[in-house]
């Protein structure tokens, strides 16, 4: 899942973007309106984590604008304004959902982890093909009922796969969506993290590569 995390206070939204990555998430975090809405016109993200009081673009024109682009990406309103017309307002605006500060973070996971599987399609937190099992809400892999213990990006990219449903999913794709903008586009991590996950998975090899387009389970 990649997440875009919109605040102006510096550090509430490192903090918010380091608890996030720690729950396997791609994030990327930006302390104005305007930089915001220029990540979300380059980059596909599942959910954004927007207050509505920053500067350059106030939260509500961002909000409008993802809501006007007709994507699939998902808005969780994080601010203090807390009276019940501005909680209508939010949503609708376009928000999907609206969390007030002070928060608690296992609240604020739950709902991002919500708002993303919104984000895709309406699948259960259980993706299952040919053995494999992942719980994305436990963060638990299995393949044939054996545990596997997967780093977060061998997890981003199984999980990812699996959502897929047999499409062939690009390293360019998964880029995307498992790594934050910082990642080098030219780097070997893909393939390096496919290797590593495949060794994990074990034989037979449930990951096809198709030449000069692909994974696919």
């Amino acid at each position: 899942m990649r997440v875009l995390v919109v605040d102006d206070e510096m550090a509430l939204a490192d903090l918010i973007a380091k608890g996030l990555t720690r729950q396997d998430m791609a994030v990327d975090v930006a302390y104005r309106g305007d930089h915001a809405d220029e990540f979300l016109a380059v980059n596909d993200y599942d959910v954004v984590v927007l207050d509505r009081d920053v500067p350059g673009m106030h939260g509500d024109e961002v909000a409008r604008r993802v809501a006007a682009r007709g994507g699939l990406t998902r808005i969780l309103m994080l601010t203090a304004a807390s009276t019940l017309s501005d909680r209508v307002h939010g949503l609708e605006l376009g928000a999907d959902d609206y969390l007030t500060k002070p928060f608690e973070y296992p609240e604020l996971v739950a709902r991002v982890r919500a708002l993303g599987r919104r984000s895709v399609t309406a699948v259960a937190p259980v993706l299952e093909r040919g053995g494999i099992q992942l719980d994305t809400n436990r963060r638990i892999a299995t393949r044939d009922g054996r545990p596997l213990d997967l780093a977060a990006k061998e997890f981003g990219i199984l999980e990812t796969l699996l959502r897929a449903d047999g499409r062939i999913v690009s390293a360019e794709e998964l880029l995307e969506k498992v790594w934050d903008m910082n990642v080098d586009p030219f780097t070997s991590a893909v393939r390096v993290t496919m290797s590593k996950l495949r060794r994990k998975l074990g034989e037979p090899d449930p990951i096809r590569t198709v030449p000069s387009a692909g994974y696919a389970l």
